[in-house]
């Protein structure tokens, strides 16, 4: 068994992950940036160590620095979380080879499924087949359109070792090609240090359904029943339950089936998802998941398995203790993600900033993983989820109800959420009787009556910048070299005005203003230009998502006041339009 774990992540995934180490009796390291010194994870964790840096690839992407800590913390096992490092093949492989167990699958099992193209292949090799797309990496715009041509629009362009809708931009027309193109590969670069990208046909209604699977390095492989994660924005879950509603038993039996000769074509072991979309009947292979998924604790709930100590077992080597005949799935459970976004208007903008307060809620079959606490920043260079609230019941009306319940309890102050938007999803008839795909939220939901509570919405940001000291420290004989942090009383950062839902806030003395805070990764106009109401000024990148900053007046751009790569806070003049 492994008696001490560094876990390659942060936030709620890394608590996660150490509250069943703990429950194991392992001992546990985390890693934090510059910016997590103080988060949730490292406090809970039995050892913490500085990888450094602010941005992902200072960070939490740094594997030479990583590798380091590894070594300085002696720990015999890494879990990787979500996200991050957790599909990459070369961490897993290097890890390894220090003679540390990788808590995941092998990275030959990684290559083939983290390449979405090879992923297509290995899945046809054993009678499953999914939706139409390329099996050739797509650099030019023309590649677009040929495969329009002969599948036809909408096409999605999707990251080869992406995941989560990152990376990915739905196209409608050829014009939308060339801009799509070069979104998608800035996003799948800032999310997963790699760029390749392919195409796949976009179906018109689906539902996304995908099945848990669980394997251990001597071939027995289970699967651990299915999950709707139907609700999305931005190609990205908002709402996820299990078991997925509306499927009959023939379906699920056949996902299922169709999921372990999955993951048995590829040697696969630990924990993973393959995701199907299900459309009037049938579904089609999608991709799979070599990691945890952040959805996973629907599927615990439903099971009562534990799936962390799963993983944790397998790479220690155990066989599983499971058989596919004793899986039993009682009752039904939903998961919102707690995300810092206003969702006012359905534009659910990046919100970042310092949590005031928060009010989590309890009760019978009620469980909230999270990872951050009041005073804690949800900064804009990381993801937005702030944590899970999770429900069950004997079936589904009842967690519905149960789930309302819930959220109408739960206050996050200091920066908007996607509260009230949940509540919006989960008392539509539409979500009440299974009827919404992947789409409905962005085409059929109306949230433009949605208002956040005024303790929501308010200063999203704090305005003291905090100064880093460096100091050494001996204890018991040991020297250390310490950090600490304090207020800068000589730096203040800029005012910020609260996110208002609009696309951008250009103001009555034309000027175009900054949504969110983020980094401008480009600019659309040059001095000069003429444009109308709804242009797009510029694309500002904020916990990596990009989002178009538009014009709000029509006329002439008299001045730039950014460049590609600037910071910029809320309320921020971006461009002066006269």
């Amino acid at each position: 068994m492994l008696s001490k774990i560094l876990i390659a992540n942060r936030g709620e995934i890394a608590v996660r992950v150490i509250r069943t180490c703990r429950e194991m009796g392992i001992d546990t390291v985390a890693i934090y940036s510059d910016l997590d010194h103080d988060a949730l994870h490292v406090k809970l964790a039995d050892e913490a160590y500085r990888v450094g840096g602010v941005s992902p690839n200072e960070s939490y992407l740094n594997t030479d620095a990583i590798y380091k800590i590894i070594q300085k913390a002696e720990v015999d096992g890494v879990h990787p979380g979500y996200g991050f490092l957790s599909e990459n093949a070369e961490f897993a492989r290097s890890i390894e080879k220090m003679g540390v167990s990788f808590i995941g699958p092998s990275a030959e099992a990684i290559e083939i499924m983290a390449d979405k193209i090879s992923a297509r292949e290995a899945a046809e090799k054993v009678g499953v087949s999914g939706v139409p797309g390329s099996t050739d990496l797509v650099t030019e715009s023309d590649q677009v359109v040929d495969f329009a041509s002969e599948f036809g629009w909408p096409v999605a362009i999707k990251a080869v070792y992406g995941g989560g809708g990152r990376g990915m931009k739905v196209v409608n027309n050829a014009e939308e090609v060339s801009e799509s193109l070069d979104s998608a590969r800035r996003e799948s670069m800032t999310s997963f240090g790699r760029d390749e990208l392919y195409l796949e046909r976009y179906l018109v209604n689906p539902r996304h359904v995908e099945i848990q699977v669980l394997a251990d390095k001597s071939g027995n492989t289970i699967y651990l029943g299915d999950r709707d994660c139907s609700a999305q924005r931005r190609h990205q879950k908002l709402i996820e339950e299990a078991p997925a509603p509306g499927l009959t038993d023939e379906i699920r039996a056949a996902m299922g089936s169709a999921a372990v000769d999955v993951a048995k074509g590829c040697n696969y072991s630990n924990a993973g998802t393959v995701e199907f979309l299900y459309e009037d009947g049938s579904f089609y292979y999608l991709e799979m998941n070599t990691r945890l998924q952040v959805e996973h604790p629907v599927t615990e709930m439903v099971t009562g398995i534990d799936l962390v100590e799963q993983q944790i077992l397998v790479a220690s080597g155990e066989q599983l203790s499971l058989s596919q005949e004793d899986v039993k799935i009682e009752g039904h459970s939903i998961e919102f993600r707690i995300n810092a976004e206003d969702p006012t208007g359905g534009m659910f903008l990046p919100s970042p900033g310092v949590i005031t307060s928060m009010n989590i809620p309890d009760g019978l079959g009620v469980r909230f993983d999270g990872g951050y606490q009041p005073g804690d920043e949800v900064s804009q260079f990381y993801d937005n989820l702030i944590g899970k609230l999770v429900v069950w019941s004997n079936d589904r009306t009842s967690t519905i109800a149960k789930g309302f319940r819930a959220l109408s309890e739960m206050n996050i102050s200091g920066v908007a959420t996607t509260i009230s938007s949940a509540m919006a999803i989960i008392n539509h008839d539409d979500f009440k009787n299974s009827d919404h795909s992947t789409k409905w939220v962005e085409e059929t939901l109306d949230l433009s009556d949605l208002k956040l509570d005024e303790d929501s919405s308010g200063s999203i940001s704090s305005d003291v910048i905090l100064k880093r000291h460096d100091t050494i420290a001996e204890v018991d004989g040991r020297r250390f070299e310490v950090a600490f942090w304090t207020p800068d009383s000589t730096a203040k950062k800029s005012p910020r005005k609260s996110i208002t839902g609009k696309s951008s806030s250009g103001s009555g003395n034309n000027e175009v203003s900054a949504p969110m805070q983020g980094t401008i990764v480009r600019l659309l106009v040059e001095v000069g230009d003429s444009v109308d109401v709804g242009d797009p000024v510029c694309v500002l990148e904020a916990m990596k998502m990009e989002n178009h900053v538009t014009a709000e007046k029509q006329g002439e751009v008299k001045e730039l006041k950014v460049a590609a790569g600037d910071s910029v806070g809320i309320g921020d003049v971006l461009a002066i339009i006269e």
